[in-house]
């Protein structure tokens, strides 16, 4: 394969659907290697627009706003960062021979669970909680009372927690069902109930496609990244690489991935997220492409999953990834709202040995929004938990 120059006749071209730290991430990957990026988004100043050579703000869920930015950029890939995204838009570019990575049909059925769900549990027969779907108030009453409370509503589209909502007794239906609507990603009418489960840890199985020489794609996973989130909280907080589940619970979580990813198919690196109960292992989503919960590989791993994505969207191979250290990875959170937020106490976080310090650039913040990382090297994972714990306690948004 041939790379060409950036900006000069002949390079070759990235265009990303979302700008946030994760696409970030992936747009220092491809300026590495010589790629020209395109950052789009919603909103101005995103995170991945101050490292891309340019940028568009318009409505991702107007197809034809899409298509007439896609036409105009002409990329050799297009990726699918967010999930409030008209995938519509993305069906009929790949139709028209646009790379769409994973591929269109992919993103389409991971941003809408009930899709997604019917393809692990009623196709694949992988292990689920126990689910309903539902339309209306009265259809969540009669779900909740077959699966009985607590149990948790979800819109069809969303993504990091948003309109999750527990139901603890019917009493709370009609107002949860419409706070699940009102926070859905994009355009929701339905929602899938699920029972409420105690989780004991949670695992996400980064899991990749990459096309061979001879043409034939090979599927390769990673050990699980574990994580965990704290109770009432639906985005992650701390992730630490590798696991700690027993051996078999891993190889489990494993075999689901590699199931789903295939079926899925197309190039490129899915979050895969699994959930320990007891005794019970069990399938939960699919995020096509890089994970949050996958910065933790920024230190673990010697090729880390934002490289391995821009490899596969260009259909270069990443034959083996080693992991490198025991690593951690724990959120920076806002706790207020306001534009041009300022940091205090990084040089106290860095003092601690191992330590680095990751800041989005998001230009605004809000309650509970992620806004940096910590990341973390040590001799084992607890020690690299420790250190993320200490640091990210200390470092302030203001």
């Amino acid at each position: 394969m041939e790379l060409g120059t950036p900006l000069l006749e002949g390079a070759r071209k990235v265009l990303w659907l979302g700008g946030g730290e994760l696409g970030k991430e992936m747009v220092i990957e491809a300026q590495r290697m010589g790629l020209e990026t395109v950052v789009v988004d919603r909103y101005d100043m995103a995170p991945a627009m101050h490292v891309a050579h340019r940028r568009y703000v318009i409505d991702m869920l107007n197809g034809d706003a899409i298509k007439s930015v896609v036409r105009r950029e002409h990329p050799d890939a297009i990726i699918a960062e967010i999930e409030a995204i008209n995938t519509d838009a993305l069906m009929e570019l790949e139709e028209k021979g646009y790379r769409v990575v994973p591929n269109a049909r992919a993103v389409k059925v991971c941003m809408n669970r009930i899709e997604l769900r019917r393809l692990a549990a009623e196709k694949l027969k992988l292990p689920t909680t126990a689910y309903a779907f539902a339309e209306n108030a009265e259809e969540v009453k009669r779900a909740c009372r077959d699966i009985g409370y607590p149990c948790i509503v979800k819109p069809e589209m969303s993504s990091s927690g948003h309109g999750h909502e527990v139901i603890s007794n019917e009493g709370e239906v009609e107002e949860k069902f419409r706070e699940a609507l009102m926070h859905a990603r994009g355009r929701s009418s339905r929602v899938i109930v699920e029972e409420y489960l105690r989780i004991d840890t949670e695992l996400t199985v980064l899991t990749y496609r990459y096309p061979q020489p001879n043409g034939v794609v090979v599927t390769k996973v990673i050990t699980p990244i574990e994580h965990q989130r704290p109770r009432g909280v639906y985005h992650y907080v701390e992730s630490w690489h590798p696991h700690t589940v027993p051996n078999d619970v891993a190889a489990r979580a494993m075999e689901y991935a590699v199931r789903i990813v295939n079926e899925l198919g197309g190039l490129g690196i899915f979050g895969v997220e699994v959930l320990v109960s007891g005794g019970r292992v069990l399938f939960s989503e699919v995020a096509p492409r890089p994970h949050d919960t996958g910065l933790v590989t920024l230190a673990s791993l010697d090729i880390n999953e934002f490289q391995i994505h821009v490899r596969s969207a260009l259909g270069l191979p990443t034959p083996e990834v080693r992991l490198v250290s025991p690593a951690a990875a724990h959120v920076i959170l806002a706790d207020n709202e306001g534009w041009a937020p300022k940091y205090l106490n990084i040089n106290k976080a860095l003092e601690i040995p191992g330590v680095q310090v990751r800041l989005f650039g998001k230009p605004y913040t809000y309650h509970n929004r992620r806004m940096g990382v910590v990341l973390a090297t040590g001799n084992t994972v607890e020690e690299a938990r420790e250190k993320v714990r200490k640091a990210s306690s200390l470092i302030l948004v203001r």
